[in-house]
Formats: C-alpha cells, structure tokens, sequence
C-alpha cells in the first residue's frame, strides 16, 4: 500500500461526472488505520474567481492554469488515486488550509 502525505499531488478517479483529475491531498498520511482512505481537494480548469477556489503557480506537468477547488473536499479510497504527479507549493498549500477552516467552521 502505498501512502500519500499532505501536500502531495496525485492523480484520482473522483467517480461519476468528475473523471479522473489531478488533486491535492489535504489529510495526514494513513489517516485511519482501518481504511485505506486519504482527503483531496480536486483541481479545475473552471477559473470562477471563488472565495473557495486557491490560486497556485502552474507547474510543469500542468497542461494549463488552474485552480484548487476547496468546494470538492472528498474522501477517496487509495485504490483511486492513478499516480503521484508532484508536491504542492508551501504558500498555497497555507491557503488551502486557512480556506478550509472557514470553509468548515473549524475556528469557531
């Protein structure tokens, strides 16, 4: 079993209408012991300008810019993730984690 690490960014099968996408995982690594699970938030090329989107430096391995899309919290079996793509940037992934504070009312 491999093990993704926070920060890291992997290729998924999101399932249904969300194909297979590149996405950030946002959970520490083996999160729980009885699963095989980590959290992604995906990445989108539909650039809305959202308070829940995180603007990052495109990278090589991108075909073009794109977004963190925080709306898309999910929890995916390892299973699904196809491959490691990279690491994500330190600052933006700061982002992600304020934006997902608010986003879920943890500092309250």
């Amino acid at each position: 079993m491999i093990n993704f690490s926070r920060g890291d960014v992997v290729l998924v099968d999101l399932g249904m209408a969300a194909k297979v996408r590149p996405a950030v995982v946002v959970s520490i690594s083996n999160p729980d012991t009885q699963r095989r699970m980590v959290v992604v938030v995906p990445m989108t090329t539909e650039i809305r300008k959202g308070e829940c989107e995180i603007n990052f430096p495109k990278p090589p391995w991108l075909k073009q810019p794109c977004v963190v899309n925080l709306l898309g919290i999910a929890g995916v079996d390892s299973s699904r993730i196809e491959r490691f793509l990279g690491v994500f940037p330190s600052k933006p992934m700061q982002e992600i984690s304020f934006g997902l504070i608010r986003l879920l009312g943890l500092n309250q």
